[in-house]
């Protein structure tokens, strides 16, 4: 019996490391395999791990509060932060002429959750009860499907009772977490009979779509120089009049091949190969003269065309005009991608680190510009920890700041989530400029915010998971589970028609938008699943950035205003 007393202490010994090791490592394995299991082609995924750790912490598998709430702490403020990183670089670009619609539809459907919860409040739940208030809050973010906006709610709870005592909201959240996923999903299809919609017209409107709207990606033509205004004027001069973003590549004159610079004159006859938005290629072929049925990167061997991948954080931030590339190192930059996007390079583009360029020049010129810009794919894999903490320190600063809000008791604080999701949106967007090198892999951004993710997700579920089962069974927890799917359906089925009717967007649109507002990737796969184009990923990335802030902030908002 005594070969086995360390097993026994290794489960029971509260507040050894070993022990809260294995608790959060069984947690989170559980939780994870678990969510991968679908059920009518849904899964719950990574938010699984919240169960099992409410299973765990009811059956006494727990650890000191104290740790409990560190590791929950810690572990929203990665998730946040590394949230406003993936977003930031598009947060305020998000707002353009069909942004502004879908984004003030997504405030607009947020604002009726917040509506209909405290509709479902005064309705189904006793108002004198102090804890009721809150725990429709952990059901407002469990129909919603929203993690981080529990954690915001969470933490702001925290500071209404400093005493502790705050309501353990995750048990609401819980409850009304799976039927939401589905509640998304099943208004988003009614929104289509309702609405009268037809899949394959509305396909064939996206198809139309695209072949009549010019758009800004990189576009490529071989020109002849025939207006006589432009015998003997720069390329400079030329690009000043015409006033449009343009990229001369390469110049042939009188049979000789050259990178034209600003200084290049032009003269009747010249053949050049010119990049420019795809918008602009009418207006600068008539102004120019007309396209030739020849390829210079065919006839020229001499000059090469090659991607070269911006690793040096000493270019981070510095524009495409102030590197010089045509006048100093006798090059042309045609194009820049970024994050798997093709972007015109314009004069006055800043360059980040994780960009690749495409140049065309002389074969040792193109050589000497990769080694300037770095060009190691090595160096870009060596994950930047120094920013990451330099932000969380500023955000964990910004969100401790006490903010004096007339009619409030006590000052508002943004917190442990508000403040560090404020602070990586805004490097995100405008680190570069204070040198700050931002870019994070893919899969680096991923893996921090996943183990955030579940490291909060565990420890709620744990601390949560000891009256769990008194709340659900014996207390309110059927009345959590409808009033929760209120929440997710009717600001579905007034936002969805309203998009449709007044707006007139497109049905897939409309349903990415949807899935980004309600920041659920099941919903987004559902969309992705009946629409062949990209409309229903566009819609959701053009809404989810704004609509991950409010969820995250009007959670500290309600709690503060109203729960105090």
């Amino acid at each position: 019996m005594e070969s086995i007393q360390w097993l026994k202490d290794l489960f029971t010994t509260t507040d050894s490391v070993a022990h809260i090791t294995l608790l959060y490592a069984i947690v989170i394995a559980i939780g994870v395999y678990l969510g991968k299991i679908k059920v009518f082609g849904i899964s719950l995924g990574v938010t699984f791990v919240l169960f099992a750790g409410i299973l765990a912490g009811h059956i006494g598998f727990t650890a000191p509060t104290s740790i409990l709430t560190f590791v929950q702490d810690f572990g929203l403020i990665l998730f946040v932060f590394m949230i406003g990183m993936q977003v930031g670089p598009g947060f305020f670009e998000s707002f353009g002429t069909q942004g502004i619609k879908l984004n003030g539809l997504a405030a607009s459907a947020i604002l009726l959750n917040i509506l209909v919860m405290f509709a479902c409040y005064y309705i189904f739940f006793d108002t004198n009860n102090t804890t009721n208030l809150p725990m429709m809050v952990g059901t407002l973010y469990g129909a919603v499907t929203n993690t981080p906006g529990l954690g915001a709610a969470n933490e702001a709870l925290n500071t209404v009772f400093p005493s502790g005592g705050a309501p353990q909201i995750a048990s609401a959240y819980a409850c009304a977490y799976p039927l939401g996923v589905l509640g998304i999903i099943g208004a988003t299809i009614l929104i289509r009979y309702i609405c009268k919609v037809k899949l394959e017209k509305e396909e064939e409107e996206l198809k139309a779509q695209e072949e009549t709207n010019a758009n800004k990606k990189p576009y490529k033509m071989h020109l002849e120089v025939t207006n006589k205004y432009l015998e003997g004027k720069t390329l400079l001069q030329v690009h000043d009049f015409l006033n449009r973003d343009f990229v001369v590549s390469r110049l042939v004159h009188e049979g000789e091949l050259c990178i034209p610079n600003r200084d290049t004159i032009f003269h009747l006859g010249d053949q050049m190969l010119i990049v420019c938005a795809e918008a602009d290629q009418e207006a600068i072929m008539a102004f120019i003269g007309p396209k030739l049925d020849i390829d210079f990167e065919q006839q020229d061997q001499p000059l090469v065309s090659k991607r070269i991948l911006i690793t040096n954080p000493k270019i981070n931030g510095k524009t495409l005009a102030s590197l010089h590339f045509s006048s100093v190192h006798g090059v042309n930059v045609t194009r820049v991608t970024r994050h798997g996007l093709d972007l015109f390079a314009s004069a006055s583009l800043p360059l980040q680190v994780g960009d690749r360029i495409m140049v065309v020049g002389p074969e040792d010129a193109v050589d000497r510009v990769a080694n300037k810009m770095g060009n190691s794919l090595r160096r870009l894999n060596a994950p930047n920890i120094a920013t990451i903490f330099v932000g969380i320190f500023l955000g964990l600063i910004f969100g401790s700041l006490p903010i004096a809000i007339p009619g409030m008791p006590v000052p508002v604080k943004l917190g442990l989530a508000g403040g560090p999701l404020i602070i990586a949106i805004l490097i995100g967007r405008y680190g570069y400029k204070i040198h700050l090198v931002t870019y994070t892999t893919t899969s680096a951004n991923m893996m921090l915010r996943e183990i955030g993710l579940v490291l909060f997700l565990a420890s709620v579920g744990i601390k949560a998971g000891a009256g769990f089962f008194e709340t659900v069974i014996e207390g309110d927890g059927l009345l959590y589970v409808l009033t929760g799917f209120l929440i997710t359906i009717i600001p579905i089925l007034i936002i969805g028609p309203i998009a449709r009717i007044r707006y007139k967007f497109n049905y897939f649109t409309i349903a990415g938008m949807i899935a980004g507002t309600y920041t659920d990737p099941p919903a987004l796969a559902y969309a992705n699943s009946i629409c062949s184009k990209e409309a229903p990923a566009v819609g959701y990335s053009t809404v989810y950035p704004l609509s991950m802030f409010l969820r995250i902030f009007t959670a500290q908002i309600v709690v503060l205003f109203f729960c105090g």
